[in-house]
């Protein structure tokens, strides 16, 4: 299980919950939905920001940029160096999520590798000259599937998260990047909510420029904005991640359902002995027992499955975590 921290006030959870499902939201849209003035949500909200409760982020969609190599790697480690090797990996620039698994032995991540060198060096070269590692297998992450891109903990309605939902133009036929779009993703990776001004000036356009390619970027989906906080903070004490094997048949429609569902963050089919990589955030372990009862066991293409704990989560979305290393 995850370590537990000091817990946000409630109204303080429920503005995290929608800057979760929502990262750019502004203020005074926060407010609408929540049923609390602006004010309130800028006087509770900047605070964890200043502080680094919340982060603002972006994680690029490998599906727009083909050199990049989603990998999953699970690495088992000796027990008294797993720390110093999730901490090597989380500064890694390509490392997405670094976790420590089970029972201490194992790390967890991803990794958008720049293309087939960089990848077999790592499988190649990096891990077996690394004595402290005792072996790993590597998934490649054949599609994400987006529905639980507005994960919110559980903490907001559907009817808040529909009203915290962007509208953006419906997408055209899909086009090459343009020239400014690597210095915005490059920002927004940096602070997913900088200002359009500060877009501007880091591509070297107009802010309405930035604005109208920033909606084209989320809108294809080229990239994804995201918010990382300690979930213990939120009151959820129990992450896993599940490795499921699933019927071929029944893959897209048991990928779908499952990133709906309001205790899965992110989910995604894979290469390997299991075809379904699922990470689960819930509020106890009754909670996730409950999950795996209900929920996995009423799924009719799902042959096996394996439950592993998340212990200590070092990385997440791009971000490494403050006091993880």
């Amino acid at each position: 299980m995850v370590k537990a921290s000091h817990s946000l006030s409630e109204t303080d959870r429920r503005i995290a919950a929608a800057m979760l499902a929502s990262p750019r939201a502004s203020w005074r849209t926060v407010g609408r939905v929540l049923g609390i003035s602006e004010r309130t949500v800028v006087r509770r909200a900047a605070p964890l920001f200043h502080d680094k409760t919340l982060r603002a982020t972006a994680v690029r969609n490998p599906v727009w940029f083909p050199d990049l190599i989603p990998l999953a790697l699970r690495i088992r480690c000796r027990p008294n160096r797993i720390s110093a090797i999730a901490a090597t990996l989380a500064r890694r620039p390509d490392t997405i999520w670094v976790d420590i698994l089970g029972g201490g032995d194992e790390i967890c991540t991803i990794l958008f590798l720049d293309g087939p060198d960089a990848r077999n060096s790592l499988l190649l070269r990096d891990l077996p000259a690394t004595p402290a590692v005792q072996s790993w297998t590597s998934h490649i992450l054949l599609r994400v599937f987006p529905a639980a891109f507005d994960w919110s903990g559980g903490l907001l309605t559907e009817a808040e998260l529909a009203g915290l939902r962007p509208e953006l133009p419906a997408p055209a036929a899909r086009s090459a990047l343009q020239h400014i779009d690597q210095a915005l993703i490059a920002t927004l990776i940096e602070d997913g909510r900088a200002s359009y001004t500060d877009l501007a000036r880091r591509a070297d356009t107009t802010a309405l420029t930035a604005r109208r390619r920033l909606e084209a970027l989320v809108g294809d989906q080229v990239v994804r904005l995201a918010t990382e906080v300690d979930l213990a903070r939120l009151g959820i004490r129990t992450e896993a991640l599940l490795w499921i094997t699933v019927a071929p048949g029944g893959l897209e429609e048991t990928g779908r359902e499952l990133s709906r569902h309001p205790q899965v963050r992110f989910a995604s089919a894979t290469t390997g002995s299991a075809n379904l990589l699922v990470a689960v955030a819930a509020a106890d372990l009754n909670a996730l027992y409950h999950f795996l009862n209900d929920t996995i066991g009423a799924l009719p293409h799902v042959t096996t499955l394996e439950v592993t704990p998340i212990l200590s989560g070092v990385k997440r979305t791009g971000l490494v975590r403050p006091g993880s290393l």
